[in-house]
């Protein structure tokens, strides 16, 4: 059921968005470089994938510093500013919701290198489901959660996971964007 609701909101969502999507697409064209970043994480069971998102960054940004931003981080554009602060950056992961990657709610996908944080078990626990384009974490403290705070959000979401908890999460993302942007 959960796969199905994925698959249907994500279709649609895509078809409503589209002419932002193309705005966006040109903006970040004609700033130069690639539109879309793809970046390796860790799904289901530990599996591998290429996440897709709308670029926010200059060109090799991965080469100019780690996997995770601070505010005021010079690698950001100024179009990747606003798109990272709407969450529209994010749009082009529903791709991988359709393809089976990834689900609309779930934990957060971590990089690989982001296995060092973590105990096996907890590693496991982590990727025991498939990871979303928002979370508990997400939904509740946005990008100031601590890891600790992020990783016991994502283990309650895990034991709470519900289509109805789904719809509730999705729901609070959206207040979260609304409210406080991307931060």
């Amino acid at each position: 059921m959960k796969r199905f609701f994925d698959c249907v909101v994500s279709f649609f969502v895509l078809i409503i968005f589209i002419p932002v999507m193309v705005i966006i697409s040109l903006m970040i064209k004609f700033d130069g470089g690639a539109i879309f970043f793809r970046q390796i994480r860790v799904g289901l069971d530990g599996k591998h994938f290429g996440i897709y998102k709308f670029r926010s960054m200059v060109v090799n940004a991965e080469n100019i510093g780690g996997h995770s931003t601070k505010e005021g981080d010079p690698r950001i554009t100024a179009i990747g500013m606003f798109i990272r602060k709407t969450s529209i950056d994010e749009l082009p992961q529903l791709i991988n919701v359709l393809i089976g990657d990834m689900s609309l709610v779930g934990p957060r996908p971590n990089v690989p290198v982001q296995k060092e944080e973590y105990t096996k078990v907890q590693w496991d626990k982590r990727n025991s489901v498939i990871p979303g384009i928002t979370g508990l974490a997400q939904a509740t403290l946005r990008s100031t959660a601590t890891w600790q705070q992020r990783y016991d959000l994502d283990l309650e979401y895990i034991r709470k996971t519900s289509i109805i908890y789904d719809i509730k999460i999705i729901f609070m993302t959206i207040r979260q964007v609304l409210l406080k942007g991307g931060n």
